[in-house]
């Protein structure tokens, strides 16, 4: 079964490009249309310096099954981004730790199944060592990985992971360097 779109918490928040808001409208129609809205991207990582991945759902409406940062999503109509990772790590993962914001970067991307991202993602990093408790209608698998082994599998294999990780990846390992997190 495929994910389904209902009611107010499937509402996204649509962006200018300066990430100031501008309305709203149900994710499903926005992705149709491809607008611009708010979205962010987790990594957490362990303190052995490996970044969980997870396995998307194969009943996700974009980009079932493959390979992601630890949660992704869009925060609810005013709800600080911040706080939504917060609750979306739980909610997909099981887990909560302090989460840091690093960067943004905008993307855009049309799938196979005609939708499209259009995104302004927040990038938040946070670390913990606790194992996940992945929720199976929003994760399919998950596991540990450092950033060098990262970079060779998505060379190796490009389909296998999601769009924005592949788009925000070297960002992400240039943010680290400079914050000498030496992951």
């Amino acid at each position: 079964m495929i994910e389904t779109f209902e009611g107010a918490d499937d509402l996204v928040i649509l962006v200018d490009d300066f990430d100031h808001e501008i309305g709203f409208q149900d994710k499903l129609s926005v992705h149709q249309q491809g607008l611009l809205h708010r979205a962010f991207s987790v990594f957490v990582f362990n303190s052995n310096k490996q970044l969980i991945l997870q396995q998307r759902s194969d009943n996700k409406y974009h980009s079932p099954g493959l390979w992601t940062n630890t949660c992704c999503s869009h925060p609810k109509p005013q709800e600080n981004t911040q706080e939504a990772c917060s609750r979306r790590l739980m909610e997909e993962m099981g887990m909560s730790c302090e989460l840091n914001f690093c960067f943004s970067f905008v993307y855009q991307c049309t799938f196979s199944n005609g939708l499209t991202e259009h995104e302004i993602d927040h990038i938040y990093i946070g670390f913990s060592d606790d194992s996940p408790k992945i929720n199976p209608k929003e994760v399919k698998d998950w596991k540990y990985i450092s950033l060098p082994d990262l970079e060779k599998e998505i060379e190796l294999n490009p389909e296998k992971f999601t769009e924005w990780l592949k788009i925000c990846f070297s960002n992400l390992t240039e943010y680290c360097k400079s914050k000498h997190f030496k992951l």
